[in-house]
This record gives C-alpha cells, sequence and structure tokens, in this order.
C-alpha cells in the first residue's frame, strides 16, 4: 500500500508541525548527523564510482553509475533516521507556507541552521573518518577526487545553478515517494531510484559536494576556500532551492492541495 499525492501532502504539514515544535539543539544535532551520512554515501560512491579507472576509461558511463548506484544510502539514512538535511527541507516545508501554516521566517531560519549543521557534519566525518584514516591512499582516489573538485569548482555559475536545480529535482521527488511509501523496503527503493539517477546524470547536490569539495582540498586539490563557497556551493545551493522548493514542494501543494 502508498499514499496517494493528496496523503503525500498531509504527511508534509504533520512533519513542518513537527518541525515547529522540535527544540533547535535536537534541530543542530539531527542535521549534523544528516551531514555526515550524505558524506558516507559520497564516500562510498567515491570508492565504487572511482575504483575501476581502466574499465571506467573504455566505458565513461559505467564509473557515473557504479557512483549513482552506492550514493543513495547517504539519503536512505538520512530519512529513515529523521535526521535534518537542507535539500529536503527546501520542499518539505512548502506546502506549508502555501498554505500560510507557517511565516516565510521560518522556512529561510530553518534552512540556514540545517545548512550550516550539515556542513559542520559533513566536513568533520571527511576530515576525521575519511582523511585522517587514510582509506584513500594507495589506490586511484587521490587524483580522482582532486579531480572533481577542480572540475565542480570550474563550472559557470549559470551551469553550476542549472545542475543544482536537477539534483534537488530529484532528491525532493526521492523524499516524495519515500514518504508515500508505508514500509522500509517501499521507502528505501522509493529514496534510491532518483537518488541514483541524479548521480548517474551528474547533477551537483550542495550537501554532497560539502564532502566532495573539502576532501578534494585536503588531497591536494587546487581550490580555494572562497572557490568552495563562491564558485560552486553558492550557485549550486541556490539551483538546489529552486529544484525543490519549486519544482516538488510547491508544485504538488499548488496540484493537490485541497482548497478550502
Amino acid at each position: 500500500m502508498i499514499r496517494n499525492p493528496k496523503e503525500v501532502l498531509e504527511e508534509t504539514y504533520l512533519m513542518t508541525e513537527a518541525k515547529k515544535s522540535k527544540p533547535w539543539s535536537k534541530v543542530i544535532l539531527l542535521a549534523i548527523m544528516a551531514g555526515v551520512y550524505i558524506a558516507m554515501g559520497g564516500f562510498l560512491s567515491l570508492l565504487v564510482g572511482k575504483g575501476f579507472p581502466g574499465i571506467s576509461a573504455d566505458n565513461p558511463a559505467l564509473g557515473k553509475f557504479l557512483s549513482g548506484i552506492t550514493f543513495p544510502v547517504g539519503l536512505i539514512l538520512t530519512v529513515i533516521t529523521g535526521a535534518e538535511l537542507f535539500t529536503s527541507n527546501n520542499a518539505i516545508l512548502i506546502p506549508a507556507l502555501m498554505k500560510r501554516r507557517i511565516s516565510l521566517l521560518f522556512p529561510l531560519k530553518y534552512w540556514a541552521v540545517v545548512y550550516i549543521a550539515n556542513f559542520v557534519g559533513a566536513a568533520a566525518f571527511t576530515y576525521f573518518l575519511v582523511y585522517q584514516t587514510g582509506l584513500l591512499e594507495g589506490g586511484p582516489w587521490r587524483e580522482a577526487i582532486q579531480h572533481v573538485a577542480e572540475d565542480k569548482t570550474s563550472l559557470s555559475f549559470g551551469v553550476a545553478f542549472l545542475r543544482g536545480i536537477g539534483a534537488n529535482w530529484l532528491v525532493c521527488l526521492a523524499i516524495w515517494l519515500g514518504l508515500a511509501a508505508k514500509d522500509l523496503t517501499g521507502k528505501m527503493l522509493g529514496i534510491w531510484l532518483p537518488v541514483m539517477t541524479f548521480v548517474t546524470l551528474g547533477f551537483e547536490h550542495s550537501i554532497a559536494n560539502m564532502f566532495y569539495l573539502p576532501l578534494g582540498m585536503m588531497m591536494g586539490a587546487e581550490v580555494t576556500f572562497g572557490q568552495l563557497l563562491i564558485d560552486n556551493l553558492l550557485p549550486v545551493t541556490l539551483g538546489n532551492i529552486v529544484g525543490g522548493a519549486l519544482f516538488v514542494g510547491a508544485f504538488h501543494a499548488y496540484v493537490f492541495a485541497t482548497k478550502k
């Protein structure tokens, strides 16, 4: 059994009410954990997707697909454990805003707090459990993550923005499918398919880049902190907001909300 689109919309109202009553200390802790979980998915995706350079050279789509099928573990962990992710909240809070159940200030504040805490969690995991452990030494991964970081920060503002739209459109559709499912298997499959798609296609996700870019810098990529923030995270984050808030949250609220 699954929930229909109107029932999924009602779930977002309930989730928003729960977020309103949640202490900020718990929001921050849950957001830190979401950053960690997304970094875990990114780490697995990097190891698998970049671990077969010879094969991938002859089959360029294969490496992307291997990254795609492994990365979703991060969002699955986030959703099932109730962690707070900036990009999913881009969509979740919008229906209640359109229903005037919350003011505009609440999602803006919530997004800002969760975004910063996501960065803290992702960066901490990256430094302590990836860089300091040396798990990427002795293979093709150092050079690969250097190229990833440099490529991501070399995108034009417009391209990074558009890729950000595509990523969070699919991520928030994954959240919607997860909400539609009533059992664990259905939720995991519903989340996995759209996230696998966005990673394979090469779209840009701001929280995932809080893993890839700092790790690339730690491993010697010629990327400055200013480039990380301005050349990638800024346009990608704006694109993520549009993809999640407009094309998922606002769209479904407009089409399926009951008019009174």
